[in-house]
């Protein structure tokens, strides 16, 4: 069951750490499927044989599947606030692509509040330090701020 903050207590926890997710496994499956939704099927996504021969050393996941993760891992780790009518992705201030996610590994995000102000009608723009790690990794996968926006 998801955890519930209150958006005083949202716009309080700025630099706390409000969540961690769970692991999400990036399997040969779940890369081809995105490389079949977003017609990306360049080679060190989708042909293992000849990915090996890179210095990946095998087929590794797109960076902006990796990147679209996170919303699936914020909704399993960020708390629910308390009386607010939807959330929106309001974009990236910053996305970098650190280390590659190579198939089969796990993947996890961790998200940091590094903001919370009102604005107009009532409604919280919050800004998230998000970091993507890589199960065992010495690197994350990606580092980014994000916005999301809370409607009241």
């Amino acid at each position: 069951m998801q955890s519930e903050i209150s958006k005083e207590q949202m716009q309080q926890a700025v630099w706390r750490e409000l969540g961690v997710s769970p692991w999400f496994r990036m399997d040969q499956a779940r890369i081809d499927a995105f490389a079949d939704v977003t017609e990306d099927h360049q080679f060190i996504h989708v042909d293992p044989i000849r990915a090996a021969q890179t210095d990946f050393g095998g087929t590794v996941a797109h960076g902006m599947l990796t990147l679209s993760m996170m919303s699936g891992m914020a909704y399993g780790a960020l708390p629910k606030v308390a009386e607010a009518k939807a959330s929106v992705n309001y974009g990236f201030d910053g996305v970098r692509f650190i280390a590659p996610v190579h198939a089969g590994k796990r993947i996890r995000g961790r998200f940091t509040l590094t903001e919370a102000k009102l604005r107009g009608r009532g409604d919280l723009m919050t800004t998230f330090a998000a970091t993507v790690e890589i199960e065992g990794g010495p690197r994350p996968a990606l580092k980014a701020d994000w916005l999301v926006l809370y409607l009241f």
